[in-house]
């Protein structure tokens, strides 16, 4: 089949971040039995390497250079915009009108069988009528409606009286763009009864994310340290509240009772509240790293605790592939049935993180059998190859 691939961010490396990842390893299993056609923007930090890189793995790549983000003017007319357009700002700001162009001429001369949405923002693209001629299909990756309620509702929200006006927007929006599409795709059980409920659409598919297994190998050997890592883009708020929560009201306790403790927080571009981290007792802010597998295996613990961010997490998986006993909450563990038998432990509370990661520092028996269970469930369940063939079915049937 011709399939168009729409992409906000170039997909490649695969190591650039959640959306990156799913979405190269996706469109590298369509490549072994499809022509495809993906069309995205660059910024200035995409090099010519990567671009070939790219290039060798589909059929055609159509670029676009990022434009300076539209100056929506301040928070009412921002509201006003999406009010009367129906679309978020963060959706405006991403749209480029000659990427526009170009996917409405190539659907024109119906070039195509099949168009993908790579991440809910690329839906801007697509128009309702194209239903008629060809399957559109938008991988959500996770609900903007549900992420903004549950901010509200763990008061996480970065700005919560934005996030009030919006939400009743953003689920009209949700509502609305879901009716252009022949297939829904979300990653948790979680966001596909979310998207059910707002969407009224019955062809939801929930096809989770996958580890590359090369990349993160699983860790043989036993590591007797109380060396923990929380790992993630460092400039993305979800991650940033995590860290910091973590940094500043867990670990201090932890080190209490185990003064040797020592967090390391490996992730690109962190922010400055991260940065500040580092002037803090056993805190290591890395920035970006070659390898998050050698990182990995250099802890004895992984810390998810995520506060906000709905569906499921790359970084939960890629530590239970590469052997690391996971201690996460609701939010970081979405999706992954972790209790029988016993793949990561919860915690959602400082009283949580404490009492669990403790009872892994004192019994490294059971960090051994978690690391094992853990990794089989991945082997058998969250591989790429699932992934992408559960994502081919979609685009044929």
């Amino acid at each position: 089949m011709n399939i168009l691939i729409i992409s906000n961010t170039f997909p490649y490396p695969p190591t650039k971040g959640g959306t990156q990842v799913r979405t190269f390893n996706l469109l590298k299993y369509l490549s072994l039995n499809h022509c495809l056609t993906i069309v995205t923007q660059i910024d200035e930090d995409v090099s010519n390497a990567e671009m070939e890189e790219l290039r060798s793995c589909v059929n055609n790549l159509v670029t676009f250079p990022r434009e300076k983000k539209i100056n929506q003017g301040g928070f009412v007319r921002r509201f006003i915009n999406f009010l009367w357009t129906k679309t978020p700002p963060s959706v405006i700001s991403n749209y480029n009108p000659n990427m526009d162009q170009w996917i409405n001429r190539a659907v024109l001369e119906k070039k195509f069988d099949v168009i993908t949405c790579e991440h809910s923002v690329n839906e801007i693209y697509v128009k309702p009528e194209w239903q008629k001629q060809l399957k559109t299909i938008v991988n959500i990756h996770s609900s903007l409606f549900r992420t903004c309620q549950n901010q509200l509702q763990t008061g996480t929200s970065e700005k919560p009286t934005r996030d009030r006006i919006y939400l009743p927007l953003l689920y009209r929006y949700e509502r609305q763009y879901c009716q252009k599409f022949t297939n829904l795709v979300v990653t948790t059980a979680e966001d596909g009864q979310s998207i059910k409920q707002v969407s009224g659409q019955k062809n939801v598919e929930i096809i989770p994310n996958g580890v590359d297994l090369d990349i993160f190998p699983f860790r043989n050997h036993q590591v007797n340290n109380r060396k923990l890592i929380i790992a993630g883009g460092m400039d993305y708020f979800v991650n940033i509240d995590a860290a910091c929560f973590f940094s500043l009201e867990v670990l201090p306790l932890i080190q209490t009772k185990y003064p040797d403790t020592t967090l390391m927080i490996v992730g690109s571009k962190p922010s400055p509240e991260v940065q500040k981290l580092a002037e803090k007792k056993g805190v290591i802010v890395t920035g970006r790293v070659p390898s998050m597998a050698e990182y990995l295996h250099q802890a004895s613990v992984c810390v998810i605790p995520m506060r906000s961010g709905f569906g499921i997490k790359n970084k939960a998986l890629e530590a239970m592939a590469a052997g690391i006993p996971v201690v996460g909450s609701d939010r970081g563990l979405e999706g992954l049935d972790v209790e029988s038998p016993l793949c990561a432990l919860r915690a959602n509370t400082i009283e949580e993180y404490c009492h669990q990661i403790s009872h892994l520092f004192d019994h490294p028996d059971l960090c051994q059998e978690i690391a094992h269970n853990a990794r089989l469930m991945i082997e058998n369940n969250f591989t790429w190859q699932k992934a992408g063939k559960k994502y081919e079915q979609v685009i044929i049937s």
